[in-house]
């Protein structure tokens, strides 16, 4: 039989039938976003500290790579702004770079081979991305060799002593004790010791050494270290050179510079003889693409039998070797624990982490990565 469409009790079925229709499509939506389906986790781990009464201390390696290459400015960015935005969350009370801030100190023009920036503008990359931390963090710069000079140290002329200052941080001035000279006769951060106390009360000096210390620079910082006024403080050392990658103390480098000490006389005429250095934290080293090649760690016994622990930390040939992206983005963090010896060391990239895409790439986990070590 065919169906009149026009017929008015048929249209009324319709519309009612569509009505339903209509509803039952309502009904489903709203059971849809009422159900709480819950969200998709990341599984990789966000960093944090072990213990809410711990305090953390931050090493950015060699920055050199990042600045030298306009593109890869933006990852020594990324990095510091992780660490202002976690001074809160991670506690953090102290951040040490490891020097090297440029390729080159002084060059007019890169040759776009080994960076395409001059000088001053790897400078004005060093300072824009220090300045994330300036009324915020802690912080003390070590000088290395590629610091000083025209392309690496062919004399100790600095561009440093223009850009790090006491004065663009209160909170690095509060800490200053006391400083030397460079070899110029005029003071510099380059030679500097800081005084600071962490949360639990324990006294520690922080002694800024610039590259391959001059024999003055290191009669300077034992005679400093050892006034008794500081005889109950830990004493951190922070310079550019000191192990390789075999944990051996450098014995020396071919560079043009008379008055120059390396690890090994670092340790000889400085750490061994004192009674109170317990960490000596460098960088400089680095082999293209591999971890390994970038770091060193030690624990050796001083004169006095106190233990010395000695780490150096370096990415600047990760990422594509020499002229890649600069380090992947590597810092380490070290946990200090509240008993006052524990140390747990974590290898972490801001710039992996920040992308859900490359987070998985963020930690380094192996057993020369992530660690603990005791200061005693």
């Amino acid at each position: 039989m065919k169906i009149d469409k026009k017929d008015p009790a048929i249209k009324a079925q319709r519309n009612t039938n569509m009505i339903h229709k209509s509803g039952l499509i309502t009904l489903v939506f709203f059971i849809a976003i009422s159900i709480k389906i819950p969200a998709q986790e990341s599984k990789v781990a966000v960093p944090r500290i072990t213990n809410e009464k711990s305090w953390t201390l931050v090493i950015l390696p060699d920055p050199q790579s990042y600045v030298k290459f306009e593109r890869n400015q933006g990852i020594f960015d990324i990095m510091t702004a992780w660490i202002a935005e976690n001074i809160d969350p991670l506690k953090i009370e102290m951040v040490l770079c490891t020097g090297d801030l440029v390729e080159q100190n002084n060059i007019l023009k890169g040759d776009s081979i080994n960076g395409n920036q001059s000088s001053i503008n790897q400078w004005r990359a060093i300072n824009r991305s220090i300045a994330r931390l300036d009324y915020r963090a802690r912080y003390i710069l070590a000088a290395g060799n590629h610091d000083f000079g025209y392309k690496n140290i062919e004399n100790r002329h600095t561009q440093y002593d223009k850009y790090i200052t006491v004065d663009r941080n209160p909170l690095n001035e509060k800490m200053l004790r006391e400083y030397y000279k460079n070899q110029q006769g005029m003071p510099t951060l380059a030679n500097a010791l800081f005084e600071w106390v962490d949360p639990a009360g324990v006294p520690y000096l922080f002694l800024n050494l610039e590259f391959a210390p001059r024999d003055e620079a290191l009669s300077w910082a034992l005679q400093a270290i050892n006034q008794s006024k500081y005889k109950d403080h830990r004493v951190v050392i922070l310079t550019h050179s000191y192990m390789n990658a075999k944990n051996e103390r450098i014995e020396s480098e071919n560079y043009p510079i008379d008055n120059g000490n390396y690890g090994q006389a670092i340790w000889n005429k400085l750490i061994k003889p004192s009674q109170n250095i317990v960490m000596v934290i460098a960088g400089h080293i680095g082999n293209p693409d591999d971890p390994k090649g970038h770091i060193a760690f030690k624990q050796d016994k001083r004169a006095d039998g106190g233990t010395v622990t000695q780490m150096v930390f370096n990415a600047q040939a990760l990422g594509g070797g020499w002229h890649g992206n600069g380090g992947d983005g590597w810092l380490r963090y070290l946990e200090f624990m509240p008993d006052g010896l524990t140390v747990k060391v974590k290898t972490f990239s801001p710039f992996f982490f920040i992308s859900p895409s490359t987070q998985h790439l963020a930690w380094r986990t192996s057993a020369y990565d992530a660690f603990e070590f005791k200061l005693k």
